[in-house]
């Protein structure tokens, strides 16, 4: 299966490879309780994660359906169909929230992964802090007024007999990036403990495991 195509079915779901050494990180004692925080906030988009990975069952099913009624019955279902693109995307928008909770959005750069570990966190750091948050905080600003005026305006299907209530499928839009604003926000922490952990003169304790880039281990 295409690397795409594998981040973005899994989402939240991370598989430690077997074979590989996992390695802790030192921390400064009181970080400890702000890893906890983040922690906390980890498993709870990866419980989110969990039960919203269903949504691409429930898409197969209707597809199915779908593909039955008409070829075997000769019945067209127009709200089907649409049912189809809504839980699409559905799954889409929370699996970007998925992929970028565990980091395993697929990457084209040569260069970053040539680099020692600890630059490639610097990188992360000012990727997170200067692109992915301000493109979430655009986001949100441009959607709540979309979703509103859908909302007053009772928008709905324009095919006969197609889904009502459209605004409440153009509402997981905010709710899907207010996710990822949260996911950016504890990766950007967890990054700034782990290079202050690295640090020279950091604390040599040790810490509970943290969340590893691309392959979704634990370090």
């Amino acid at each position: 299966m295409p690397a795409g195509e594998d981040s973005l079915i899994r989402g939240w779901t991370r598989f430690p490879r077997k074979g590989r050494r996992v390695r802790r990180v030192a921390r400064h004692p009181v970080n400890a309780e702000h890893h906890d925080r983040v922690g906390r906030v980890e498993a709870l988009l990866d419980r989110i994660g969990a039960l919203l990975s269903w949504l691409w069952l429930a898409l197969i099913a209707v597809i199915v359906i779908a593909v039955v009624l008409r070829f075997v019955f000769g019945i067209g279902r127009i709200e089907l169909e649409e049912l189809q693109w809504h839980l699409y995307a559905l799954g889409f928008l929370f699996g970007i929230v998925g992929c970028a909770a565990c980091d395993r959005h697929v990457r084209v750069d040569v260069i970053r992964e040539r680099l020692p570990q600890r630059t490639r966190d610097w990188v992360d750091l000012y990727g997170v802090l200067l692109f992915q948050i301000p493109f979430v905080i655009l986001v949100l600003w441009s959607a709540l007024p979309f979703v509103a005026e859908s909302f007053e305006t009772g928008e709905k299907s324009a095919s006969a007999g197609g889904l009502p209530f459209r605004w409440a499928l153009k509402a997981i839009l905010p709710i899907a990036f207010a996710l990822l604003g949260v996911s950016s926000l504890t990766r950007l922490i967890a990054l700034a403990h782990r290079l202050l952990d690295d640090a020279p003169g950091s604390d040599p304790k040790t810490a509970p495991p943290m969340r590893n880039d691309a392959s979704g281990e634990h370090r």
